[in-house]
């Protein structure tokens, strides 16, 4: 017989790959490496240490048992990203990221009686890649400036997640001796709280400050307003009414001042990181796509756009976009039962960030907030109706990335009234 090369028949996976490895990755020791050829015998069993002599040896392995191709080698590990998958790709491997899940009943089917070992999850997915690997998509990984993009966007929230853990104790603990400074500000993500509290620790030291240096105080930090200030002025005045023991105070102030000054430092960092993801996002290709969103801003489009890389094959329609950011519902069919119920696995970052993006653009959108609202009287919670809308505009995002154009809000409304969307008879006023 001939070969499928020389025949013109495009070869099958098996034939594609010489070797099939699967890499159990680890944090706190050596991963774990074992390889089968196309028939399923193991051909390569290793530990990997998270080291430059360690990935060495494994490339050289691997570079012996394919003649020095790396792209013939096949690699499942269940992640797509971090410090080893960045190695494998840089290697020339191919990879293929397995959903956990997956990974569970892949193991489950090489040891049902449920032992586990990091060895046996390396050989359960390398022969679930050999025999299944046909249908999964390999990772393309994206250019550096949206690999950069998105790390810093990633580390950005994070940051932000420590400010509001660091705003939640600040709160618990002048909630303990100082309740009256709860009462007084109502954004304590605004630097001026912080920077009352380092002023006026304690309720005692407020009331020896007079009301002139709280006025001082409010007009230097840009929180004087005329609806505020007679309610502000009443409950400093009043502040010692109603604060904690003397030990209490001792204690919690201290603690208070430490939180504020560390709050203080936390958001120069987040507003340097800020800066930094706005000049690299001006810098992409797609900067014009995902600034084009409405209710995306400077903050949401890079973050959607990280999200989506720059690989247009990754999403084959709308809908996969959907499924991935978690928007699409999971429906469960069988016999005379039928379940609908919210996608739990997902891109965790993109669903929260089309959360938010759903919820700003109803400002800006006149047809965004009439669909929302046709939603909520239906019946739908608010979080339920902004899924619905995000699953609405990621359809639109998707033919955006796809065609490489921007929004066109009179584009949209002429496709709605052209299929006769239901949306067109409910709006009210201009278009936005």
């Amino acid at each position: 017989m001939s070969d499928d090369s020389n025949s013109g028949h495009p070869k099958s996976f098996q034939d594609t790959f010489t070797l099939f490895m699967g890499f159990d990755w680890a944090q706190k020791k050596d991963h774990e490496a074992v390889a089968v050829d196309a028939a399923g015998k193991i051909v390569l069993d290793r530990s990997v240490s998270q080291t430059a002599d360690g990935w060495s040896k494994l490339r050289d392995r691997l570079m012996a048992r394919v003649g020095g191709d790396l792209a013939k080698v096949a690699v499942a590990v269940e992640t797509s990203n971090g410090p080893a998958v960045e190695q494998l790709l840089a290697m020339g491997c191919q990879v293929y990221p397995m959903n956990p899940k997956a990974a569970q009943r892949y193991r489950d089917r090489k040891a049902p009686s449920g032992p586990k070992s990091d060895r046996l999850d390396a050989w359960s997915f390398a022969d679930a890649l050999r025999t299944d690997g046909h249908g999964w998509r390999v990772l393309r990984p994206d250019d550096p400036l949206t690999q950069e993009l998105r790390l810093l966007c990633h580390d950005e929230v994070r940051l932000i997640q420590q400010r509001t853990a660091m705003i939640s104790q600040l709160r618990e603990a002048l909630y303990q001796y100082y309740p009256a400074v709860l009462d007084a500000f109502d954004d304590w993500t605004c630097p001026g709280a912080w920077a009352f509290v380092e002023r006026f620790p304690t309720p005692a030291k407020l009331e020896r400050a007079g009301k002139r240096r709280w006025q001082k105080f409010l007009h230097t930090h840009k929180l004087y307003r005329p609806q505020t200030y007679e309610r502000r002025m009443q409950i400093f005045s009043q502040a010692q009414d109603f604060c904690g023991t003397a030990a209490v105070t001792n204690a919690k102030s201290r603690l208070a001042v430490t939180l504020a000054r560390q709050l203080r430092v936390l958001e120069r960092q987040i507003q340097d990181y800020r800066k930094a993801i706005e000049e690299l996002f001006a810098q992409h290709p797609d900067h014009d796509i995902f600034d084009s969103l409405p209710g995306a801003g400077p903050k949401l489009a890079p973050r959607l756009l990280t999200e989506l890389g720059d690989d247009r094959e990754r999403f084959e329609d709308a809908q996969a976009l959907q499924c991935y950011s978690g928007t699409a519902p999971v429906t469960r069919s069988s016999g005379m039962s039928r379940r609908v119920k919210c996608r739990v696995a997902c891109n965790k970052s993109l669903r929260h960030a089309v959360h938010l993006w759903a919820d700003l653009s109803r400002k800006s959108c006149v047809w965004a907030e009439t669909y929302y609202q046709q939603k909520k009287a239906k019946g739908m919670s608010h979080a339920c109706a902004l899924r619905c809308l995000g699953q609405r505009w990621l359809k639109i995002l998707w033919k955006m990335w796809q065609t490489r154009t921007c929004y066109d809000e009179a584009f949209h409304t002429r496709n709605q009234v052209r299929h006769g969307s239901w949306i067109v008879t409910l709006r009210q006023g201009d278009p936005c």
